[in-house]
C-alpha cells in the first residue's frame, strides 16, 4: 500500500509531470527548438492541378466580412473558402478508395498527430531529377545508417523541393507530357504501407511523384498508406533544419467531421 496522503499524486502521475515540465522548460530556455514546417496559406498557394474531366479544388481564398467599418465597426473578421487538400494539409484514409472504411479528419489518433520523425534527405539526388523516385533500396540503406523508422512515427522526405515553394510554376513543374516533382515508386509505397510507421509527409504538393497517373496503380502513395489505416502530409517546409532522427512531431489538422483532409499546422521538436 502507498503511504502517500489522500489525493497525493500517484508515482507514475509524478513521472508525467516531470516529463512534461521539463519539455516545457526546455522550450522556454531554448534548449529544444519549435520548427515550424507549414506554408502560409494565401490565394497563391500552390494546389494540386487534376486534369479533365477530373474536377479541382478551389484556390483558398478570403472573403472579408468586417474590418473596423459599418458592418462590424469593432472587430475584423473574414469567411474561409477552401479545400480540404490546400496547402500544407493532412490526408486521411477515407481521402482515397482502398481506405474508405477507415478514419476521417475528426478521428486522426491523438498518437499519430504528436510522434517521433525522421528525415530521409534525397535533395542532392533530386537537384538533376525532379522525377526521381524513393526505392526500397533506399530506406534499407537508410536504416542500416541510423536505424529503423520510428515505430508509430513519422517519415519526413526532404527532396528540396520547398525551395520552389514560393513560385507557384516551379512548384508544380508541369509541362505538355505532365508534372515532374518527386516521389516514391510504387514498390517503395507497397513497403511503406507494411510498416509500423503512421504516415508520410513530403515538401511536394501531394505524396505521390507528379508522374503517379501513369503507374500501376496509379498514386500508389494514396493506394497503399491511406488503404493501409496511414495519414500523409504534403507541402511541408523546413525540413533542412530538423535532424535525421530525433525530432518530435506535431500535426494540428482541423477536425473536418467526415472530412477527407485538413489543412494542418505542422511542428517540429528538435532538441539543440
Amino acid at each position: 500500500m502507498s503511504n502517500r496522503p489522500p489525493g497525493y499524486p500517484a508515482a507514475d502521475m509524478l513521472d508525467a509531470m516531470t516529463a512534461v515540465g521539463v519539455l516545457l522548460a526546455s522550450v522556454a530556455d531554448g534548449s529544444t527548438e519549435i520548427v515550424d514546417l507549414t506554408a502560409p496559406l494565401h490565394r497563391h498557394t500552390p494546389i494540386i492541378q487534376l486534369p479533365q474531366p477530373f474536377s479541382n479544388t478551389i484556390p483558398f481564398d478570403l472573403e472579408r466580412i468586417s474590418a473596423y467599418d459599418a458592418p462590424g465597426p469593432a472587430w475584423y473578421w473574414n469567411n474561409i473558402h477552401t479545400g480540404e487538400h490546400t496547402g500544407t494539409h493532412l490526408d486521411a484514409p477515407v481521402h482515397w478508395i482502398t481506405g474508405r472504411d477507415g478514419v476521417d479528419a475528426a478521428n486522426v489518433p491523438l498518437r499519430a498527430l504528436f510522434a517521433p520523425a525522421v528525415v530521409v534527405d534525397v535533395s542532392e539526388r533530386v537537384a538533376d531529377n525532379p522525377d526521381f523516385l524513393l526505392e526500397v533500396d533506399d530506406l534499407r540503406s537508410w536504416q542500416d545508417r541510423h536505424g529503423p523508422l520510428p515505430s508509430g512515427g513519422w517519415l519526413l522526405l526532404r527532396t528540396g523541393w520547398a525551395e520552389r515553394a514560393d513560385d507557384p510554376v516551379s512548384f508544380l513543374n508541369t509541362d505538355e507530357s505532365g508534372s515532374h516533382t518527386p516521389g516514391i515508386s510504387v514498390a517503395c509505397a507497397e513497403w511503406l504501407a507494411a510498416q509500423a510507421i503512421c504516415g508520410m509527409g513530403v515538401e511536394t504538393v501531394g505524396t505521390d511523384a507528379g508522374a503517379a497517373a501513369g503507374f500501376d496503380p496509379p498514386f500508389p502513395c494514396h493506394h497503399f498508406l491511406l488503404g493501409a489505416g496511414k495519414f500523409g502530409l504534403t507541402q511541408l517546409r523546413n525540413l533542412d533544419r530538423l535532424p535525421t532522427t530525433g525530432a518530435g512531431l506535431i500535426v494540428c489538422p482541423l477536425p473536418i467531421v467526415g472530412g477527407s483532409g485538413s489543412p494542418a499546422r505542422v511542428l517540429a521538436l528538435v532538441g539543440r
